[in-house]
Formats: C-alpha cells, structure tokens, sequence
C-alpha cells in the first residue's frame, strides 16, 4: 500500500466526532440568530457584501467556501482510486444510488412536498426556487462528513477512502449535467454559464489544489505527521468558514424567517425522507449483493449524505443570499447530523440481522484494516 494511500485510510479510520460536528445543529440554529440580528441592524453592510461579484460569483462566499471545502479535501486520497475493483460491490451499490436514485427521489420529493402539499403554507414566489435549492443540495455526495460516519459504523477505511475519491471525480463531470436536466424538468431557467463557473470554482480548483498541496506535504520524511499537522490546523479555519457563511446567508432570509418560521420545518420534511430512503436503499442493497456489514454501513451513509458547503455555494452563486434556493440548502445543514447519527445507531443496532444471510463475510475476514467489531448477541 502506498505511504498515501495508508495516510488517507488513518484520516478515513480516526475521523471521531469532535465537539462541532456533535453540536452542529445548535451552532446552525445560533448562526441563524446571529445572521438575522446583524442583517436587521448591519443591512447596508449586508448589502455591499451581496454586490462584491465578479463574474456571477459573489467573491467573499468563494473566499470562505475554499477555506470550508480545501481542507476537507487534503483528506481525500485520488490515488485510493486503485482500490474501487476491490469494493466493487459496495462501490457500484453507493454510485448507483449516489448518481441514479438520489437527485432524481429528492426532485421527486420536492415537486410533491413543496410543490403541491406544502404550497398554500409557502410563499407562492419562491416554491420553485425551494424545489431548486433541494435539488442542488441532492446532487453531491457528501466529502469530509462521510469520514466520521463510515468511523461511527466500524467502517471500512480503505472503502470509505475509494469511494470518496471516485465521488468527487464524478462530480466534475456529473453535477451540472444532473442539476440542470433536474431544474430544466422542473421549468427553471437554467443559468448555464453560472452552473458551470461554480463547478470550476467550488469542485474542479479546489480539488486541484488540495491534491497538489497534499502531495508536497507527503513528499519526504515524516510527510504523514506533515500533512496531519496541517489538517488539524485547518479544521478550526474551515470550521470558521462554514460559521461565517450561514451567518452572511441568514443576514439575507432573516426578515423572511421572522415572517414565515414554518418554512424551515416544511423544508425539512423532503430531506429527512430522502436521507432514510436513500440509506435504507443503499443498506438494503449491499445486502443483496452480499457486501460486508463494514461495507454496507459507510456505504450507505455515503448514498445518503449530502455536500452542503457545496450547494449552499452554488445555490447562492445561481439564485442570490436572497433565494429559496439558498435557504433549502442551508435547513440541509441544520438537520444533518441528528438525522445521520440517527441512521448510524440504526445500522449498527442491525447489523446482526444483517450477517445473518449465507456468504456475507464478518469482519475479521473481510475487514482486516477495520478496527474490531462491537460484539453482537449471539445467533439463534
């Protein structure tokens, strides 16, 4: 195994949950009261800072996304792309529901929820925009999270690893086809040259970037302490950056909050049915192909979570601070972690159930790099 290969499957395996990942739910919920005290008493300062664009980007959002996204991506290992022939079957599993299942279910999800139940609650101005905004946040797979997720399950590392690779190579080529066909069925002007200048500026540089500075740091001796130092420097940064961006968003939808509470919990309604559908699914299906339970478990986590830095930036950079769209995908943000600690207690409390099948190998046969399984009650 190469020396990065192996650093990237420590990050994949150490990744526990520290103190704000835990709490992310309340440092969203007091980002939205920081965000609309300062939008109501600091509004002309909010206002310059929505008109510092260049080219359709607004440029403060791109600063603090790379600073949210570069840092999550250090972590991720292109050369663990050798190892998808290995998982092959939790791998295939996840992409299909990943690419084929997931957007679709969530446009799906969206035109009948918001659409059509919940419309004579919302304001009729912005449903399309909400429709958008949750197709956006369904049309990445998570990058940095699922690494604590696949930890919390007993995961495979090197899996977890592979599959984060291929996804964000995936993503170069498939999010703006899929979010546009996505938003073009849902009668949406498509804003192609902006879809497409996000793509660049939020996924395709900073993936470069971060591949190029995790490279230098691996070169050498000691580059596996190297590139953990300055991952743990980065984490508070990044941490900051999301924090300040929720902050800047809800100075925008402040007034609109205030006005309408409801609309954060009837935009939940959508993301919380996908998030059990689609990792049920992805669960249900790694079963059927006989992966491995350390397999199935980050695997569907995977085919469930979503990239929010990203689609809050793109939401923002195709329909404004101001937007449905923005606001859809920050209640993404807000719901996250209760909602996949939720599904992560339930594949673990399963997981005899799960090896019960013939031919589905245990841990120690399968998952040798995986830390030791919790024990499970005995079969009868």
């Amino acid at each position: 195994m190469s020396v990065q290969r192996e650093t990237g499957a420590r990050c994949a395996a150490g990744s526990g949950m520290g103190l704000f990942e835990r709490y992310l739910t309340l440092w969203v919920a007091l980002c939205i009261a920081a965000g609309i005290f300062l939008g109501h008493f600091f509004n002309n300062s909010f206002q310059a800072i929505g008109r510092l664009e260049l080219a359709q980007v607004n440029l403060p959002v791109a600063v603090l996304v790379w600073l949210m996204i570069i840092p999550m991506l250090l972590k991720v290992d292109l050369h663990a792309l050798r190892g998808v022939r290995t998982y092959w079957r939790g791998i295939g599993v996840t992409l299909f529901v990943n690419w084929a299942i997931k957007p679709f279910s969530m446009a799906l999800l969206g035109w009948l929820f918001i659409g059509w139940l919940f419309r004579p609650w919302l304001p009729l101005e912005q449903i399309d925009s909400y429709i958008a905004g949750l197709i956006i946040l369904a049309a990445a797979p998570c990058t940095a999270m699922v690494f604590v997720w696949s930890h919390l399950t007993n995961g495979e590392p090197h899996y977890t690893l592979s599959q984060v690779a291929l996804n964000d190579v995936i993503m170069i080529v498939a999010f703006a086809p899929i979010v546009g066909l996505l938003l073009g069925l849902s009668a949406i002007t498509v804003p192609w040259d902006t879809l497409l200048l996000s793509v660049l500026v939020y996924i395709v540089i900073p993936l470069l970037i971060a591949n190029l500075w995790r490279n230098v740091l691996l070169k050498g001796e000691h580059g596996i302490q190297r590139l953990q130092r300055v991952l743990d420097r980065l984490h508070p940064v990044s941490l900051i950056a999301l924090l300040a961006t929720l902050v800047l968003l809800f100075g925008f939808q402040g007034e609109q909050i205030i006005g309408q509470p409801l609309i954060i919990a009837l935009l939940a309604v959508p993301i919380l049915i996908q998030v059990f559908f689609n990792s049920g699914l992805a669960y249900l299906l790694n079963r059927a192909v006989r992966s491995p339970h350390c397999i199935a478990g980050p695997s569907a986590l995977i085919g469930a979570s979503n990239f929010f830095e990203l689609a809050v930036a793109t939401a923002i950079a195709l329909f404004g601070f101001e937007s449905g769209a923005a606001l859809a995908t920050v209640v993404g943000v807000l719901i996250e972690v209760p909602v996949m600690l939720l599904a992560v207690g339930v594949i673990n409390r399963t997981r005899d159930w799960y090896e019960q099948p013939a031919g589905i190998p245990g841990y120690a046969e399968c998952c040798p790099s995986a830390r030791p399984a919790p024990a499970s009650p005995p079969r009868h």
